[in-house]
């Protein structure tokens, strides 16, 4: 049978990487595929450099429209990145009839609906593995591995470069700002690491995990998202004495309301095997109905681990190709014409909705009557105390300290509610400074 024909938009670490791996591999892949692969046209801007990582016997050019246009191209990998260009092109490229592979995941959580849309219109595939968690195949088991499950939850810890700098902050006892400047040297961070440390990029990914999960259309506009730029090394610190680790999780859930969307530091019993993923490694936790829970763990990022993502998308569609489009894997999991109806039935909650448990750190004044004001005041909001830990004030400020710290676990509660005996907290004269706010998440 005739080999497949690729053509690849940007070869840069990704691209290089899907490359490299497809050439090295050949022989295994079209056996497992049943037809050859070939990248036979890359698209880069710097084609000297393109030239140089694919060999002369591969056509380069500087213009990605020129891959779109060529006829006996069947499938495109997009791995340009961003919102923008990548946009146009992939709408391009599904209307000239082709399958699409992509490991854009901020493109697919903000323009996923119109781009599935399109593709199901026009019988092509747009197939998406590498855009969550690197190499760890979680868009395959959630569409199809667990698909007789009901999907209860998912968590997961699906940003390296805020996992390695809460790893270090733990194994070092460093503050934020420090750890951010060493993973920058080393490569982990960028230089704009905005995306990652507040939890955008985290926020991304687990929009895409949840409209699988959940069978409702991305929503990436209706998440929550709070990053790791706030913690303190205290926190780090208090959380480890109490039987926790804190990690940046991405959680969606099922609730009575609807669908839980949300990412954010939280504290994780230091049993939970999550807790226990250390550097730049990915997690992620899923719990179905049938099978219970399950773990998914590997590299999140990287050239040949996200290249090996890529290229099962490429095998995939190569085994699909000349399948009828209606009898194919759907996009999201469920048939595209239930996801409407879901937004309806299963919508996603607003922050003030979600219930869970909470750390809460208190900077007070070393005084008799501080505690009891405290918890009075979550006794009358109705907030149930799990523990209370009370530093010394020696420990928190030196010999002669007026301030202490005051440590507070919840069971669970409306966030709502917890917004709002904060607010009644905060104003206490004895409360010295912001209350440190982080949820805890039991993931039993």
């Amino acid at each position: 049978m005739k080999p497949i024909q690729v053509g690849l938009l940007g070869i840069g670490t990704v691209g290089s990487g899907v490359f490299n791996v497809l050439a090295r591999n050949q022989d295994e892949i079209s056996r497992r595929a049943g037809r050859g692969i070939e990248i036979t046209m890359v698209a880069d801007l710097d084609v000297e450099r393109a030239k140089a990582v694919v060999g002369a016997d591969i056509q380069v050019v500087n213009d990605a429209r020129a891959i779109i246009a060529n006829p006996d191209i069947d499938i495109v990998i997009e791995l340009i990145g961003g919102y923008g260009i990548a946009r146009a092109l992939v709408l391009e490229a599904i209307a000239a009839g082709k399958h699409v592979v992509t490991a854009n995941k901020a493109l697919l959580a903000v323009h996923g609906t119109e781009i599935f849309a399109a593709a199901s219109a026009k019988g092509v595939m747009v197939a998406f593995e590498a855009a969550v968690a690197g190499g760890i195949p979680i868009i395959k088991a959630l569409r199809e591995g667990l698909t007789a499950n009901r999907i209860q939850w998912i968590a997961g810890i699906i940003n390296g470069t805020t996992n390695f700098i809460l790893s270090e902050m733990r194994s070092k006892g460093l503050d934020f700002d420090v750890v951010l400047r060493e993973a920058q040297r080393l490569g982990y961070a960028e230089a704009d690491p905005t995306f990652d440390i507040e939890g955008v990029d985290a926020a991304h990914k687990v929009t895409l995990m949840s409209a699988i999960a959940f069978g409702i259309p991305v929503q990436f506009d209706k998440a929550y998202v709070e990053g790791i730029t706030k913690l303190g090394a205290a926190d780090i610190k208090y959380a480890e004495q109490l039987g926790y680790r804190i990690k940046l999780l991405g959680i969606t859930k099922r609730a009575d309301k609807g669908i839980e969307l949300r990412v954010h530091p939280s504290l994780v019993p230091s049993k939970r095997l999550i807790a226990n993923v250390e550097g730049a490694m990915n997690a992620v936790v899923v719990q179905g109905d049938a099978v219970g829970t399950t773990l998914y763990y590997g590299k999140g990022a990287g050239s040949e681990p996200t290249a090996s993502a890529v290229i099962a998308d490429l095998v995939d569609i190569a085994r699909l190709h000349t399948a009828d489009p209606e009898h194919r894997v759907p996009h999201l999991a469920f048939q595209a014409n239930t996801l409407a109806d879901a937004m309806d039935t299963l919508p996603v909650l607003p922050m003030s909705e979600v219930v869970t448990s909470y750390y809460l750190r208190l900077r007070v004044a070393d005084q008799a009557g501080v505690l009891a004001k405290v918890t009075g005041l979550l006794a009358e909001a109705g907030v149930s105390i799990d523990a209370v830990l009370q530093r010394e004030a020696d420990e928190v400020g030196g010999e002669g300290s007026t301030q202490t710290d005051l440590i507070i676990l919840t069971h669970d509660t409306r966030e709502g509610t917890m917004d709002a005996v904060i607010a009644q907290m905060q104003a206490l004269p004895t409360v010295l400074a912001p209350i440190t706010r982080i949820r805890k998440e039991e993931l039993n």
